[in-house]
C-alpha cells in the first residue's frame, strides 16, 4: 500500500503499521542510516514523509540515506 501525496506526513503508529517494524527496530534502522529519519514538526511532535516511506517500502533491503538525497523530493519540508 502506498500513499499518493508526497507531502503527506505520517505519525509513528502509522509508520509502524505500514512497515511492520517494531519501534525499537525502526529507531535502530534510523540510527544506522537504513530508514528515513523523522522530521521535527513541533517540540514534542515528529512525522515521516509518506514519499520517503514509500521509497523505503519499494526496496527496504538496499535503502540508504543517499537515496533520499538523490531523489527529487528528498529535500527539507
Amino acid at each position: 500500500m502506498t500513499y499518493q501525496s508526497p507531502l503527506r506526513l505520517m505519525r509513528l503508529n502509522e509508520v509502524l503499521d505500514l512497515t511492520g517494524l517494531s519501534r525499537a527496530t525502526l529507531y535502530r534502522k534510523i540510527a544506522a542510516g537504513t530508514f528515513p529519519p523523522q522530521h521535527k514538526l513541533a517540540t514534542r511532535c515528529c512525522g515521516w514523509r509518506a514519499s520517503e516511506i514509500n521509497m523505503w517500502l519499494r526496496n527496504p533491503a538496499s535503502f540508504t540515506l543517499a537515496d533520499l538525497v538523490s531523489s527529487p523530493d528528498g529535500g527539507p519540508i
